[in-house]
Formats: structure tokens, C-alpha cells, sequence
């Protein structure tokens, strides 16, 4: 009889824990940001190098406070690719993370498959916006755009113990 009801409480705690853990990754840590919090889509300039504002509108976005790379955009612009292209600077074999289900105007795997296509391209929207991690900005052909953070060489080399090397920034101390 222990037996069974020890076993009993082994399952009903898995099941609870694993609950909490589908909730937490799905909906806990995410908050909708107002699009005032976002502030404008930037795209980092070829001629300067800085992030300069494009035309953008219907911006909505999620983020998370316990990761740099969980921030999601969909936004719409009238900017046209070519002359996006001539304008700023473009990332190749950038691959858009994928966001909670109920986030319904990000869909990653369409998005990857435009981008395979060259029906969207990807541009540079800030470089380190946290340690790490850059903004990386995709805009299709009919003017839909998302937004999601991605690590740099210089994170991927940090988070996973490798020896970051010179030709990274010193990474910040922590508070």
C-alpha cells in the first residue's frame, strides 16, 4: 500500500512540476510591451554605422526580463527593399527564433522560409544591445517586418565557456 501511494505522489508531483515548467516558458516570463515602450524600428546605417529610424507602424511586441534573446516584434513599414538594401546594413544567415504561440503575428517557420526565399531580408537593427546580442530585423516584400535579438559571435563564444578573446568588448561587471 506505501508503495502505490508513494507512487502516486511521484506521478501528481512530475505532472505539477512539468505544468509549471510548460507555463512558465510559454506564458510566465513574457509581458506585451506597448508599442511606446518599443520605440521606433532602427536599422544600423552603412554610412555611419549607427541605428537610424525607419518608417514603421502596427509595432507589437513581447519580451522577458529572464533572458536577452526573448524579444519579439512584428510591425508593418511602406520602406521598399531596394532601397532598404542600399541604405543599410543587411545580415546573412540570420534564422528568426521561435516565439509562444499565442504571440499569433510572429510565425518563425514562415519567416525562415521567406527569408530561404528572398521574399524578406534581414537587416542589422543595433549591434551588443545587450552583451552579446544583437537585434536582428527582417522585412518582407509587402512591407510586414519582425524583429527578434540574437547572439553575436562574441555571446556565442561567452555563454557557452569558450575564451571570448580580443576582438570582443569586455563583458560588463554585474550589479
Amino acid at each position: 500500500m506505501n508503495g502505490k501511494i508513494l507512487g502516486i505522489v511521484i506521478l501528481v508531483s512530475g505532472l505539477i512540476a512539468g505544468a509549471a515548467l510548460y507555463y512558465l516558458q510559454i506564458y510566465g516570463f513574457y509581458r506585451e510591451l506597448p508599442a511606446a515602450e518599443v520605440g521606433q524600428i532602427e536599422l544600423v546605417s552603412l554610412s555611419s554605422g549607427d541605428p537610424e529610424t525607419i518608417l514603421s507602424g502596427d509595432i507589437r511586441a513581447i519580451d522577458a526580463d529572464s533572458s536577452p534573446i526573448r524579444f519579439r516584434a512584428c510591425f508593418t513599414t511602406t520602406a521598399s527593399l531596394p532601397m532598404l538594401t542600399e541604405t543599410y546594413a543587411m545580415v546573412d544567415g540570420a534564422e528568426p527564433r521561435n516565439a509562444p504561440d499565442w504571440f499569433d503575428c510572429f510565425d518563425a517557420p514562415a519567416l525562415a522560409a521567406e527569408i530561404k526565399a528572398g521574399t524578406a531580408l534581414t537587416f542589422l537593427g543595433a549591434k551588443n544591445i545587450h552583451y552579446g546580442v544583437d537585434r536582428i530585423v527582417a522585412i518582407t516584400e509587402d512591407g510586414r517586418g519582425y524583429v527578434w535579438h540574437d547572439l553575436n559571435a562574441c555571446g556565442e563564444k561567452a555563454y557557452d565557456g569558450t575564451v571570448v578573446g580580443e576582438e570582443c568588448p569586455p563583458r560588463p561587471e554585474a550589479n
